[in-house]
């Protein structure tokens, strides 16, 4: 049995009124509805607020002649204003609750054809909130009015699910997003492209500060300016994208670049000077290495960054910087704030949505894709086009992802191998001699730098746990407690550590807690993350 259809709606005050037999020859979108030879109205449940009684007795009246199987129900809502949003939603919101709806029974049709545009408005949130478990109806008066033409009318199904196109629409763009954040490079790293999805989602959806942490090289400054590029197509940002690395600020220049000066701030501030925050208005500031600010532009930052409002150097008047702040650091924040270094509070400010990018030594299932987009883009740039054989891709590539490749400037390493082999190449072919000496070059480079794994070096075990407590643990514990000091004084941060101490073992786990399992280790021998960083 079809189920019965039950219209809810708000009588027209002004749609719905008319007297005498002209009344006839108007369209009446309520009384229309009841016209349909193809629709039956079982129940109308027709909303007012209780001024209008007269108009509603006529639309009973004149839908009891046209369709007298169809039941109207008045019902009054406690509305003084029915152009007060918080009234209306109100009163829709308690008739909602309190209705005995039967959806098992009966079709629920909510019409926002009548009533004021902020009672359509509430209809509309209502329905679409399932408050009303129904589909929105939309009516329209033919085309030439004429007695007894009730008409056209449209069901709109808010139930985004069912409409596969959108779905699909929203997948693609969604995709489009994460592509563009990647520059269309087909990570195959499970960990780094669900951070890169959550980034898509939280910068479309969001203007709070992020972190970028991770080792230099990795990739931070890269990733900003295509959070900029996303968030630029998408029309959320006006301004332009501004970068500064702070381990270039120095003194009092550093406040000068940053928060601008005033003219005479200090000798030789010969004009007025911007700087960068007011340069990013409205735009994205990236500022890298923020762990390298000093106390005082600290201070300034974080009133910036809450306030859009700051003082020039030199200045007794605040200017204004409406700007998005990405931020990146290749230290440990938490630790500089322990030890001092860093501002509590900023930490706090930029610390809402943080992201670790992991190092390349940390993604070797990601080196083939990238061999691909350096090459690409290196004939893009040098319009000289550029290709392995076979064999010395094979051979580069085993290399690459071999344990004896520490990659240690990460992302900048591997662009400047492509380009150095890119641009050796004789017609445009990488062979297999350019591959090896390029192997042997990167072997040279990482070899003149100290191996940060060599066990013992600079780990005073003694100074550490006193000779009493050194005496009661083995030889074998002794050597290897050693070297992941070593390895901790060599790294910036606990999780830098525990992602260099346990790179084989973690690409076998979905996901892995690298900086717990090294805090765990430290803490059998009664030491933490603090003790041993510190450089001796």
């Amino acid at each position: 049995m079809p189920k019965k259809i039950v219209v809810i709606g708000f009588i027209g005050t002004q749609l719905d009124s008319g007297g005498g037999a002209g009344r006839w020859s108007k369209w009446r979108p309520t009384v229309a509805l009841t016209q349909r030879q193809d629709v039956l109205v079982h129940r109308l449940e027709l909303l007012h607020s209780g001024r209008h009684t007269h108009l509603i007795d006529q639309v009973r009246a004149d839908i009891g002649k046209v369709s007298p199987d169809t039941e109207v129900r008045p019902a009054t809502l406690a509305i003084d204003d029915p152009w007060d949003f918080g009234q209306v939603y109100a009163a829709l919101h308690d008739y909602a609750r309190d209705y005995p709806f039967k959806p098992d029974k009966e079709e629920y049709w909510v019409h926002i054809t009548t009533g004021t545009h902020v009672a359509q408005i509430c209809m509309f949130l209502m329905t679409e909130a399932r408050y009303f478990p129904g589909v929105l109806l939309q009516t329209a008066p033919p085309k030439r009015q004429q007695e007894g033409d009730p008409g056209s009318y449209a069901l709109i199904d808010l139930d985004l699910s069912r409409y596969d196109a959108i779905a699909r629409r929203f997948a693609r763009e969604h995709a489009d997003g994460v592509a563009l954040l990647k520059s269309g490079i087909a990570t195959r790293n499970a960990r780094f492209n669900r951070m890169i999805g959550e980034i898509e989602h939280v910068a479309l959806k969001s203007r709070a500060p992020m972190l970028l942490m991770g080792p230099t090289g990795a990739g931070k400054s890269f990733l900003a300016r295509r959070i900029f590029d996303l968030k630029k197509v998408r029309h959320q940002l006006a301004g332009g994208f501004v970068e500064v690395n702070c381990a270039t600020l120095h003194g009092e220049g550093a406040g000068s670049a940053l928060f601008g000066h005033v003219k005479g701030a200090f000798t030789g501030a010969a004009s007025e000077r911007a700087g960068l925050l007011r340069s990013a208005d409205k735009g994205l500031l990236f500022l890298d290495e923020i762990g390298e600010l000093g106390p005082d532009e600290q201070a300034m930052l974080l009133k910036a960054v809450e306030e859009k409002r700051f003082l020039p150097v030199g200045g007794d008047r605040e200017v204004a910087s409406d700007f998005q702040l990405i931020a990146g650091t290749n230290r440990e924040l938490r630790i500089e704030v322990a030890r001092g270094r860093f501002r509590e509070d900023l930490f706090a400010r930029v610390n809402l949505w943080t992201y670790e990018l992991p190092s390349l030594a940390e993604r070797p299932e990601d080196i083939a894709p990238n061999l691909d987009y350096l090459l690409a883009r290196h004939t893009e740039e040098g319009g000289q086009l550029a290709r392995f054989n076979k064999e010395a891709r094979e051979r580069y590539t085993r290399f690459a992802t071999s344990a004896e490749a520490k990659w240690s400037g990460n992302f900048r390493d591997l662009t400047a191998s492509i380009t150095r082999m890119a641009t050796l190449a004789e017609g445009g072919r990488i062979g297999d001699a350019l591959v090896q000496a390029e192997i042997e070059r990167l072997r040279a480079l990482w070899s003149a730098a100290p191996d940060e794994a060599a066990p013992g070096s600079g780990a005073d075990l003694e100074d550490l746990l006193g000779a009493e407590a050194l005496a009661g643990i083995d030889l074998f514990d002794q050597m290897q407690l050693a070297g992941v000091i070593t390895a901790c004084r060599a790294a910036k941060s606990l999780s830098e550590a525990g992602r260099r101490l346990f790179a084989a073992s973690r690409r076998a786990k979905e996901s892995a807690n690298d900086a717990d399992r090294l805090r765990k280790y430290l803490a059998r021998f009664g030491l933490d993350w603090k003790r041993v960083s510190a450089r001796v």
